[in-house]
C-alpha cells in the first residue's frame, strides 16, 4: 500500500513538474506531452526488459499481448486488464476501467481546463 502511494505521488509530481516548466516559458505545451511520453516509454521498456529476461521468446503478437495483460499489468498495477480487443489487423486495445493514474483526474473538475488544451494521439 505504501509503495502504491509513493508511486502515485511521484507520478503526480513528475507530470506537475513538466507542466510547470511549460507555464514558466521553458518549453511549449506540445513538447511537455512529448517529454512525458518519452519518459513513460523508457520506464515501460525498462520494466518489460526486466520482467522478460528469464522467459522464453514469444511466438507471436497474441502471446505478447497475453503477457502484458496478465503478467505485466498484474505486477505493475495489481490487477489484470479488464478487456483486450483487436480489429484483427494488428491493432490491439487494452481497456482498464479503473486505471489508477487517471481515476483521480477524472473524479474532479479542476483538470478540465488542461484536458481541453491537451493534444492526445
Amino acid at each position: 500500500m505504501a509503495d502504491e502511494a509513493l508511486f502515485l505521488l511521484l507520478h503526480n509530481e513528475m507530470v506537475s513538474g513538466v507542466y510547470k516548466s511549460a507555464e514558466q516559458g521553458e518549453v511549449e505545451n506540445g513538447r511537455c506531452i512529448t517529454k512525458l511520453e518519452n519518459m513513460g516509454f523508457r520506464v515501460g521498456q525498462g520494466l518489460i526488459e526486466r520482467f522478460t529476461k528469464d522467459t522464453a521468446r514469444f511466438k507471436d503478437e497474441l502471446d505478447i499481448m497475453k503477457f502484458i495483460c496478465k503478467d505485466f499489468w498484474t505486477t505493475v498495477f495489481k490487477k489484470q486488464i479488464d478487456n483486450l480487443r483487436t480489429n484483427h489487423q494488428g491493432i490491439y486495445v487494452l481497456q482498464d476501467n479503473k486505471f489508477r493514474l487517471l481515476t483521480q483526474l477524472s473524479a474532479g473538475k479542476q483538470y478540465l481546463e488542461h484536458a481541453s488544451k491537451a493534444n492526445f494521439r
